[in-house]
Parts: C-alpha cells; sequence; structure tokens
C-alpha cells in the first residue's frame, strides 16, 4: 500500500500539473487567465490521482504507469513551447 501510495503522491502531483498546464496553455487566450482556476483545481486532481494509484495491483506497476504519464505530459508540455505553439 505505501509504494502505491507514495507513487500516487510523487509522480502524480507531476502529472496533475501536466494536465493542468495542458488545460491551461490549450484554451483560447493567455494562460496566465487560468492560473487561480488551475491552483484551484489542481489540489482536487492529485487527490484524484493518488486515490487512483491506490487502485493498481502493485506499488511498481502504480509507479511505473504514473511516472510514464507524467514524463510524458510534461514533454508534451515542452515540445508544446519549443515548437511555439504555446507561450
Amino acid at each position: 500500500m505505501w509504494a502505491r501510495l507514495s507513487a500516487g503522491i510523487v509522480p502524480g502531483f507531476f502529472l496533475a500539473a501536466a494536465l493542468l498546464g495542458l488545460v491551461s496553455w490549450l484554451l483560447p487566450g493567455r494562460w496566465e487567465s487560468t492560473i487561480m482556476v488551475g491552483l484551484l483545481a489542481f489540489f482536487p486532481l492529485w487527490i484524484g490521482i493518488v486515490c487512483a494509484a491506490l487502485r493498481f495491483s502493485s506499488g511498481r506497476r502504480a509507479w511505473l504507469c504514473l511516472g510514464i504519464a507524467a514524463v510524458a505530459g510534461l514533454s508534451l508540455l515542452r515540445l508544446l513551447q519549443a515548437s511555439g505553439w504555446v507561450g
């Protein structure tokens, strides 16, 4: 249980940040206008990811899946920024 919980806390934090970053940057208008809503939505999303991590069959699987999803989300944000699609 502790391995699954820590998987939800550590890579889940970065996954929640990546998801909210994608939503904030891909909405029309400037990303600064969505920062307050993003900050309010971050904690419930992160807690949801932690709860979802507890549903995995093992801690190793939770770390693997959430880690890959977090790296993919943050990489996509970086790719969008480097390509000039987002500021």
